[in-house]
C-alpha cells in the first residue's frame, strides 16, 4: 500500500467518524428558516442513522451495559408519559423530540468519539459557533438590528432571530464554557492562550444577549470548573476574569445603564419584580399544580399548554412579545414553564424526572470521579464535560428545552457521555497508533 498521502487527506480521514457531528454544529450556525425543517435537527437524525448502519457493518455491541442503562432509562418514563399524552400525535411528537435530544444524539455522539482528539475537535466547534454567533449578535446590538428590548432592537440572537431569544445565549454560553474548560487545562501553551482569549472575546456577546438564566449558568459552570483546577489558581483567575468583565462592561457606553438594570433585576424577583418574572413564577405554580393532581405520571406529553389555564393565576400575561431581528411585532404564547425539571414533572410525574434528571446526575457524578482520578492530559476533556453538563442542570432551573438551539443540548449531554461513561476504556482499547496507521485501516475496510 502507497503512503504518499498528503497531510489534508489523511487528517480528513482521521476526522471522518467525528465529521457528522461536526457538520451538526456547523449547520446551526445558519440562519433560521421559521416553520421549516431545521437543517441541524435533519442532519442530527443522519447522524443517528450513520451510527446504526456503522454498528451493524462492524457487528460491535454498541454501548457499554452502564452507557446503556443511563442513556435508556429515559425512556420509561417518555414512553409513559407518551401513552397519557391528551392525543396520539402529540403523544408521538413529543417522544420523538425527546428521545432525539436525551436518548439518541448523545448515544450517537458517544459512539462517534473515539479518543481524546476527537473530543477535542467537538469542544472546538463548539467555540467556533459561539464565535460565529456571538460576532453577529454584537453587530446585531451595535447597529440595532437585534430583538427588541426595552423598545429598542438592541438584544443580540444571533441567526435564531427574535422567535428564539435564548438560542444564541446558549450557544455563546457553552462554547464558552468549552473555552474556559481548554484554557485551564494542562494542554499546551498556545492551545490555552487560544483558548482563554476566545473567551475573553464571549463575554461582550453573552452581556448583550440580556440572558439572566445564560448569565448565572455560566457563572456558576466557569467558578466550578476553576475550583476543579485547585483553589488558588481559582482565586488567581477569578480575580483576572472580574478585572477584564469591568473593562469590557465598561466600554459598552450607553448600554452601561441597561445591563446594569438587568443584572439589577437578578436580585430583585421577589421585590418589584418584572412582568416577565411574574409569568414564570405564576408558570411555575401552574406545573406543580398539574403534578399534585398527576403525581406519578403527569399530565403527558405536550400537556402543558392544554393544563396550564386551569392551575394559571390571573397575574398571567397573555404571551411574551416579539419584535426585532426581521420579524414585525407579535405576542407569542407561554407553552411551557421555562423549567426544565418543572416541565419534565408536570407533563412526565416523578418517573420522568426520576428517569431522566436521574441519568443526568449519574453522568455528573461520574464524571466528576473521572476528573479526581484522571489528573493527565485529559484534564481537559473532563473540564469541558463536567462543566457542559453542570451548565445544562443550571440552565434548566430557568429554561426548558425548544426552538432550533434544541439540538445543542443533545450534543452537550453526548460529551458528557463519553467522558463519564466510555471515555477511557475506549482510549485505552484503540490502538496505539498515528494517523497513518488510522488511514491505513480505514482504507484496508
Amino acid at each position: 500500500m502507497s503512503h504518499a498521502l498528503t497531510p489534508l487527506p489523511r487528517r480528513a480521514a482521521a476526522l471522518a467518524p467525528v465529521s457528522p457531528a461536526v457538520a451538526v454544529m456547523v449547520l446551526l450556525a445558519l440562519p433560521v428558516t421559521p416553520g421549516g425543517a431545521e437543517p441541524a435537527d435533519v442532519v442530527s437524525g443522519l447522524m443517528v442513522v450513520y451510527c446504526v448502519i456503522r454498528l451493524l457493518r462492524d457487528r460491535r455491541r454498541p454501548l457499554t451495559p452502564a452507557a446503556a442503562m443511563v442513556l435508556g432509562l429515559p425512556v420509561v418514563g417518555l414512553t409513559l408519559a407518551a401513552m397519557g399524552a391528551s392525543s396520539p400525535t402529540a403523544g408521538l411528537t413529543g417522544l420523538g423530540r425527546y428521545l432525539q435530544v436525551f436518548v439518541l444524539v448523545p448515544a450517537a455522539v458517544l459512539l462517534l468519539i473515539r479518543d481524546r482528539a476527537d473530543f477535542e475537535v467537538l469542544a472546538w466547534s463548539f467555540v467556533g459557533l459561539a464565535l460565529w454567533q456571538g460576532a453577529i449578535g454584537v453587530h446585531q446590538y451595535v447597529t440595532r438590528t437585534g430583538a427588541s428590548y426595552q423598545g429598542a432592537d438592541i438584544r443580540a440572537v444571533g441567526t435564531f432571530g427574535a422567535q428564539d431569544v435564548m438560542g444564541m445565549a446558549s450557544a455563546v454560553s457553552l462554547g464558552l464554557v468549552c473555552a474556559t474548560g481548554i484554557a485551564l487545562s494542562r494542554t499546551s501553551v498556545r492551545r490555552r492562550a487560544m483558548a482563554a482569549v476566545c473567551a475573553l472575546a464571549l463575554l461582550p456577546p453573552l452581556a448583550v444577549s440580556f440572558s439572566r438564566g445564560a448569565w448565572i449558568a455560566t457563572a456558576v459552570t466557569c467558578a466550578v470548573q476553576l475550583v476543579l483546577t485547585g483553589l488558588r489558581r481559582a482565586l488567581r483567575v477569578a480575580a483576572a476574569v472580574a478585572a477584564a468583565g469591568v473593562i469590557l462592561v465598561g466600554g459598552f457606553g450607553v448600554g452601561t445603564a441597561l445591563l446594569q438594570q438587568r443584572i439589577d433585576s437578578i436580585a430583585q424577583v421577589t421585590d418589584a419584580p418584572d412582568q416577565s418574572v411574574v409569568d414564570r413564577y405564576t408558570l411555575w405554580a401552574s406545573a406543580t399544580g398539574m403534578w399534585r393532581q398527576h403525581p406519578l405520571t403527569g399530565v403527558g406529553l405536550k400537556g402543558f399548554p392544554e393544563y396550564r389555564d386551569g392551575h394559571a393565576t390571573l397575574a398571567l400575561s397573555s404571551g411574551a412579545e416579539i419584535a426585532g431581528a426581521g420579524v414585525t411585532y407579535r405576542r407569542q404564547a407561554l407553552l411551557s414553564p421555562h423549567n426544565m425539571y418543572l416541565l419534565v414533572l408536570s407533563e412526565q410525574g416523578l418517573i420522568g424526572l426520576l428517569t431522566l434528571a436521574g441519568g443526568w446526575l449519574a453522568l455528573l457524578v461520574r464524571g466528576l470521579r473521572r476528573h479526581h482520578r484522571d489528573r493527565g492530559p485529559g484534564g481537559d476533556c473532563a473540564l469541558v464535560a463536567c462543566g457542559l453538563l453542570i451548565w445544562l442542570l443550571t440552565d434548566f432551573m430557568y429554561g426548558d428545552i425548544g426552538g432550533p438551539s434544541t439540538v445543542l443540548t443533545g450534543m452537550c449531554l453526548g460529551l458528557a457521555a463519553w467522558w463519564a461513561l466510555t471515555g477511557e476504556k475506549q482510549v485505552d482499547a484503540l490502538p496505539r497508533a498515528g494517523v497513518r496507521q488510522r488511514v491505513e485501516e480505514a482504507l484496508a475496510r
